[in-house]
Parts: structure tokens; C-alpha cells; sequence
């Protein structure tokens, strides 16, 4: 029996970064695997030209968005792996609704092995800006200020806090399962949780204002959807209590930038933003004036443990789709495609 033809579309440095070598070669010889051997991108045409005739697609950072027409010519597409993040580029909603939902092609993202990386560093933004190390570590530096006299330093660090987190999207559920060692009462607000969820996780579900009320920590993973566009304002960073810290690992366009340069510059809140809006920032925007706001180039997603697991999670993928295995690692629900990241 022949094997399943895969068109891979990523660049051999695309390949070298989320793929080990090992892994790599059991793709190969599993599948009759068409690469992409030119070191740029394929344009939207020639993957119209091409795509005739694979049973598979593998995309990736850099792979252009899928056109319609190239929908229309894929006559025996079966399945999408895509060993990056969000799938949400690659397609319009219409083209779900039109071709992948009607003909039955599976999509597959490896979301889940970046939000291992997104995970740890929202964790680790937690402890860092709670204890405060930036604001230690540049008095020390630039200022010869061995001890700050006006640091509250019996304030409350990780553990034994109460921590809200905003989305039990894949990187919230990773961070809730981060945090179980350190003793912590865990909030939610979700509107798309169960409490049948809720339950499993040992969280508490709760509005979106009482998160903010009652944490001393807050860490934002919430999907970047109409819904959530700005969703956090004045009215919920208000509620933050006086050395509180708020992390942003998501999205920009969750977090209200003028509303939080506001009461951010009161200099009572702790804030490490990891994603902005825009990307970057310009250099004379007024949050990065701001000695405790610490910004990060969007890197949260970044590290090779994470980046390694895209290549498993590729593969995996594969194997148990086309060996009729269920479910499939990583696979999207099309059905709810408004509501991912």
C-alpha cells in the first residue's frame, strides 16, 4: 500500500528549529514527503499550482495564508498539521464554513507545545514581578541602592496567593497545573468554562471584576477575538489591590493600553506585558517610560524544550490520523473556530 502524500510546505530553518533530527526522519519515512527546499516562503500561487493530489498539508512560521482557490484544487486533502502556534491567519472563517467543515479536513495546530514556553514564562513573571528583582536588581545597578526604603517587603509573593487567571485557554490551563506546588487559591474568569472543568482544575469560576478584585496576581491568556478586544479597562485595573501584579502573555488588544498606562503610572501595580498592541511599541509610548512596567519582545512563546515538542506534536498528528487513531494530538475544533486563538 502506498503511503499518504504530504506537501511541506516550512523552510529547512523552520525545520531545524522544531524538529530533532530523530523526528524528523521518521516523518520522512512515513510518508511520501514533498519538501520545500527553497529557503523563502511559497507564494499563495504556487501552492495553488502544487497542492493537487496530497492527502496532507504541513504549514509553519512563514507559510503564506491558504487561498480559497487552493481549497478548490486540493482534491484529496484530508488534513492540515501546522507545526507553528495559531491557525487563525491561515484561513478566513469562510473557508472553514465553505470547504474544511463540508469536506471533512482535520486541522491540527501545535499551539500546545508553545504554550508550554508561554506557560513558564508567565509563571516566572509572577514570582519576578511580585518580589520585584527589575526594580532590585536596577537600583542596585544604576542607583548603588542596596535595599529600596519604600519597598512594601512583606508583600505577597507566589505562594499562598490567590492568582486569577483570565482564560482557561490551553496556556491558562498550563499555568493553573505550574502553580499547583505553590499553594495558591486559583480563580477563573471564563465565560466558556464548565463547571464540570472548573471542578477538575480545583479553580473557582468568577466574573471578570471580582478576578480583579480579589487576586493579588492576575496573569491574562485570553484569545484575541472580538469578544475580548479590550476587554480589560480602567474599570477592572482600578479593582487591582495597591503592589499588585498583572502579566500579559496573550494578547495586545485584550488589555486597554491608555486605561493601564493610567493606573499603572500611580506606581501602585506591578506589570510585565509580554505582548502589546502595536508590536513593538513606538519608543516614545508612554508605558515604556514606566519603571514598574516590564516589557518583553513577545518572546514568551520562544525556548527549544517547547519549539522541540512542535515536531512531535507534527508527527504525532500524522500517524494517528492516517492510522485511524483518535483523537488526533493538537487537532482544532473547526466548529468553534471564532471563539480560538
Amino acid at each position: 500500500m502506498s503511503k499518504p502524500s504530504i506537501w511541506y510546505l516550512p523552510t529547512p530553518s523552520h525545520t531545524a528549529g522544531v524538529f530533532k533530527d530523530e523526528t524528523y526522519r521518521r516523518l520522512l519515512a512515513g510518508f511520501d514527503v514533498v519538501e520545500n527546499e527553497t529557503d523563502r516562503a511559497l507564494t499563495a500561487g504556487e501552492v495553488e499550482e502544487g497542492i493537487a493530489g496530497f492527502d496532507g498539508l504541513v504549514t509553519g512560521w512563514g507559510v503564506q495564508p491558504i487561498s480559497g482557490k487552493a481549497l478548490q484544487r486540493a482534491d484529496k486533502l484530508r488534513i492540515v498539521v501546522h507545526s507553528a502556534g495559531s491557525v487563525k491567519y491561515l484561513f478566513t472563517p469562510e473557508m472553514v464554513d465553505g470547504h474544511l467543515v463540508p469536506r471533512g479536513i482535520r486541522v491540527v495546530s501545535a499551539r500546545g507545545a508553545i504554550a508550554l514556553n508561554v506557560a513558564e514564562h508567565a509563571v516566572g513573571a509572577l514570582i519576578m514581578m511580585s518580589r520585584r528583582w527589575v526594580h532590585d536588581a536596577l537600583n542596585i545597578r544604576e542607583r548603588g541602592m542596596w535595599r529600596d526604603p519604600d519597598k512594601n517587603w512583606s508583600n505577597q509573593f507566589l505562594r499562598g496567593a490567590t492568582v486569577g487567571i483570565v482564560s482557561a485557554s490551553m496556556v491558562g490551563r498550563e499555568v493553573i497545573r505550574l502553580l499547583r506546588p505553590f499553594n495558591v487559591r486559583t480563580l477563573v474568569y471564563d465565560p466558556y468554562l464548565s463547571d464540570w472543568d472548573a471542578g477538575r482544575m480545583n479553580v473557582e469560576k468568577v466574573g471578570l471584576n471580582t478576578l480583579f478584585e480579589v487576586s493579588d496576581l492576575v496573569t491574562i491568556h485570553a484569545p484575541s477575538i472580538p469578544e475580548t478586544d479590550r476587554m480589560i479597562g480602567a474599570e477592572q485595573l482600578r479593582l487591582l489591590r495597591d503592589d499588585g501584579v498583572l502579566i500579559n502573555t496573550s494578547r495586545g488588544s485584550v488589555l486597554d493600553h491608555d486605561a493601564l498606562y493610567e493606573e499603572a503610572k500611580t506606581g501602585r501595580i506591578q506589570v510585565q506585558l509580554d505582548v502589546t498592541t502595536p508590536e513593538p511599541l513606538p519608543p516614545d509610548h508612554r508605558l515604556r517610560s514606566l519603571p514598574n512596567v516590564v516589557i518583553t519582545p513577545h518572546s514568551s512563546g520562544t525556548g527549544a524544550y517547547g519549539h522541540l515538542e512542535i515536531g512531535e506534536i507534527t508527527l504525532g498528528a500524522l500517524e494517528h490520523f492516517f492510522s485511524g487513531r483518535e483523537p488526533v494530538p493538537g487537532e482544532v475544533d473547526l466548529e468553534n473556530w471564532a471563539q480560538i486563538a
